[in-house]
């Protein structure tokens, strides 16, 4: 048995990634007696999760108190631990995807990155005022650009957390291996990750997957018929492998490369039928699996006759969130893929660039793992760029340099012309949602 903590989680009308959080900290014997405040601006989300994980702990039998509120500042207060999942909705995001297709951009062009990091300075200042010792967990994305910009502003103890890493147990599925024998090493930066160790219980696993690629990898594009969105061992994955030297893992595989995103007919080419995780067909699915999801998890929840635990059975996830909450609350050291300032944890990276890296977590704190320097052409052709990006975006919030944001259009690969970037940046700058936002933009 371990201590207990107050935790604080924003956003918490994420029903989804709440309900896992919730079936994590019952089954974590050394959480027990913490107490968990849920914050959420939808009062209908927030009742609705409050209640479900109180019967759920009540199922298990598990000693946990949870509080539910609206106001941010009273659930920082005597925090430990802040996990901030909120960002802007999906509504907004497809609105602004809609206006950017009406002028040349397939798929949309989206602000949402700004809003976000809007919301993230917000509760980052606010734990720095009430909590300012409690650990600052960012779970909703941009977390590279909002770990880096947040890290650089504050003095807070900051970790970001993706789940995208674990794209290394489709490779094993794939090869017919036991993805709990896999052990992988993919540093780089969030959704920019690449496998520099992929063994099998000790064993190099990149001749096996050479020798997938060479004998079964066509056969297997050909008839593979994905209920989801399965990047991982798609065209685009192997081909960036063949372009880079290293295979790539989990969102790096659908983010890298606007080769692969020109049309719905070159996602199909390069992703499978479904044409991957953002082209018209696999976001709609996503979206509506999404939407049944929380559907169900409301119907049940409100269903006072219905054993919780039957229909959420308690099994754990697989995300790391609790399991580091534990190992920093309770000194139980283990390794786990974070998202942390670098400082020389990559070789040849800004140390006040976050980066994701496997860092032994414990009662210490989080030490990030030195894994050295990355392939050149890795460095050069996806991070360095993607770095570029993320201060572009961070110089243009912190200073509302409007043409800074204009130069993020100029920058695409879809802009023709100036005055296409010019119309559409004013165009969606005119949307309701994004008010404050050209507010504050007006360079």
């Amino acid at each position: 048995m371990g201590g207990s903590v107050k935790i604080a989680v924003i956003g918490a009308g994420s029903a989804v990634f709440s309900l896992g959080l919730i079936r994590d900290l019952c089954l974590q014997e050394s959480l027990r007696g913490s107490t968990v405040s849920f914050v959420d601006i939808d009062p209908e989300r927030l009742e609705m999760i409050h209640r479900l994980a109180g019967r759920y702990a009540a199922e298990l039998g598990v000693d946990l108190r949870f509080e539910k509120t609206a106001d941010r500042e009273a659930a920082l207060q005597g925090a430990q631990y802040v996990i901030n999942t909120a960002a802007r909705s999906h509504d907004d995001e497809e609105a602004e995807r809609a206006l950017g297709e009406q002028r040349g951009y397939y798929r949309g062009f989206r602000l949402s990155w700004f809003p976000n990091l809007t919301l993230m300075m917000a509760v980052a200042r606010d734990v720095e005022r009430i909590c300012p010792d409690a650990w600052l967990i960012q779970s909703g994305n941009p977390v590279f650009d909002g770990c880096t910009l947040m890290t650089r502003q504050t003095s807070l103890k900051i970790v970001g957390l993706c789940h995208g890493h674990y794209g290394y147990r489709r490779i094993g599925q794939v090869l017919g291996l036991d993805p709990d024998r896999i052990r992988c090493l993919a540093p780089g930066i969030n959704h920019g990750i690449y496998a520099t160790h992929l063994e099998y219980e000790g064993e190099d696993l990149y001749p096996r997957l050479d020798e997938w690629i060479a004998s079964e990898s066509e056969q297997f594009w050909r008839t593979h018929q994905p209920e989801y969105n399965d990047t991982q061992m798609s065209r685009a994955a192997i081909e960036l492998y063949r372009l880079l030297g290293l295979m790539p893992i989990g969102d790096t595989v659908r983010i890298t490369g606007w080769q692969f995103h020109l049309d719905l007919e070159t996602k199909k080419k390069w992703y499978g039928p479904l044409g991957g995780f953002d082209s018209a067909i696999g976001w709609a699915r996503y979206l509506k699996r999404l939407a049944e999801r929380v559907d169900r998890i409301f119907t049940v929840a409100a269903d006072p006759s219905a054993r919780l635990t039957e229909e959420f059975p308690p099994v754990p996830t697989t995300e790391a969130l609790v399991p580091i909450i534990a190992a920093l609350a309770n000194d139980h050291r283990g390794e786990f893929q974070v998202n942390v300032p670098n400082r020389g944890a990559i070789a040849g990276l800004p140390d006040d660039v976050v980066v994701e890296v496997p860092a032994v977590v414990s009662g210490w704190g989080i030490q990030p793992i030195q894994v050295g320097r990355l392939p050149a052409r890795i460095v050069l052709y996806t991070l360095m760029p993607r770095i570029l990006e993320m201060e572009r975006r961070l110089e243009a919030f912190r200073s509302g340099d409007r043409k800074m944001l204009l130069g993020e259009l100029l920058w695409d690969h879809r802009t023709r012309t100036l005055e296409q970037a010019e119309e559409t940046l004013e165009a969606l700058m005119a949307l309701p949602f994004n008010r404050s936002m050209a507010e504050r933009l007006r360079g």
